[in-house]
């Protein structure tokens, strides 16, 4: 797994090219001489240009990124087959239809199963294949309980999860809460938000439709609109009737184009098949100067590092300024990343800054 900690700054780097300009200041809206810890930190376009950011990481290309999201559907749709398919192909790093998957570790918080009944449901679905990259557990602590701390212990054991299936929402609700209300809602998803977001992890979480009808069907997620609001976003199973074996995925986010996708259930696997895509998705065109960059890191030499002049220099191919390389590439390392496997960072040293190239991950 991406190590957040070593990527995050928490003083801006400034400076893309080599020096730190002294216009290049944290602006606070309070006066200097009222100055306290209650002051509103700000970051001017400059600094925002000059800063390099951790890559969001892709669980599964075009479809699955690091975040918290919501996957609602009625009762007994089949939630669970998906989320257990979901967890096979992540934990395999076998491809998820026409998707191409990254492999990591999961655990899924089956909270409403059994051992017996999820032993069951996986040798239907899969048979004797086993991985041990997927966890299972069936009783956990609620949000307000402790839950947080021990999927905070779970991943100091296993620091290569990608994916956590919380199955279901109302299992880590506090218990005998009436809250729901907007802020409740968006306050529950916040906290599991800000969880992802600090271990670059995704966190799916399931949830139920409600059973009023509606044109749009994310306004069928049960609760308020907290719920969607706070989240990076949702994915909708829905049958026009509950005997279909057909049944369309809608799917909204903040790091993906909005995607339908008809599913037909297999009733003898146990497995979600994709027919076709109603929306497909938009494939941005290679960016040459990425596409150059990766040229620069191969399995045989992994890494490179160098000053921006360096680099710029490797790049003859690349018409662009020191500055304006860098920039682009602050702005881009999620791309380099997922596209091409590439960790970058641009860091401060003693003389100057220092540019690393790393190739973490072949692409399949």
């Amino acid at each position: 797994m991406l190590d957040q900690t070593k990527m995050t700054a928490p003083i801006p780097a400034v400076g893309a090219a080599g020096e730190q300009s002294e216009n290049n200041k944290t602006n606070d809206i309070i006066p200097k001489d009222r100055k306290n810890n209650n002051s509103l930190h700000t970051l001017s376009m400059t600094e925002l240009y000059d800063t390099t950011y951790p890559p969001k990481a892709a669980i599964i290309d075009g479809l699955l990124y690091a975040g918290t999201y919501l996957f609602v559907g009625a009762p007994k749709i089949g939630k669970s087959f998906f989320m257990a398919q979901l967890s096979y192909h992540v934990a395999t790093g076998t491809s998820l239809w026409q998707y191409d998957v990254h492999p990591g570790e999961v655990l899924y918080l089956a909270l409403e199963d059994d051992y017996a009944r999820i032993q069951k449901r996986l040798y239907k679905m899969f048979g004797s294949e086993d991985t041990p990259n997927l966890h299972f557990a069936t009783q956990s602590m609620t949000l307000g309980g402790g839950l947080l701390d021990q999927l905070e212990a779970f991943l100091a054991h296993h620091p290569e999860t990608r994916l956590m299936i919380v199955d279901t929402l109302q299992k880590i609700r506090e218990i005998g809460s009436d809250k729901y209300n907007y802020a409740n809602d968006y306050e529950i998803v916040g906290r599991l938000k800000a969880f992802s977001d600090k271990h670059n992890l995704c966190l799916l979480i399931v949830h139920h439709t409600r059973k009023m009808e509606s044109e749009d069907s994310f306004d069928m997620i049960s609760g308020t609109n907290g719920l969607l609001g706070a989240a990076d976003g949702a994915f909708i199973l829905q049958k026009k009737k509950r005997t279909d074996a057909n049944a369309v995925l809608s799917v909204v986010g903040r790091d993906q184009q909005d995607q339908e996708l008809l599913l037909q259930f297999d009733h003898e696997k146990c497995v979600w098949k994709l027919i076709k895509a109603e929306t497909e998705v938009w494939r941005t065109p290679p960016d040459p100067v990425l596409l150059s960059v990766s040229k620069l890191v191969t399995p045989l030499s992994p890494e490179w590092r160098g000053t921006p002049s360096e680099l710029h220099a490797q790049l003859a191919d690349v018409p662009l300024l020191t500055h304006v390389l860098t920039r682009h590439l602050n702005a881009n390392a999620d791309l380099l990343y997922n596209d091409y496997g590439i960790l970058y960072e641009n860091t401060r040293f003693h003389s100057g800054r220092l540019i690393i190239l790393t190739l973490e991950k072949l692409k399949a």
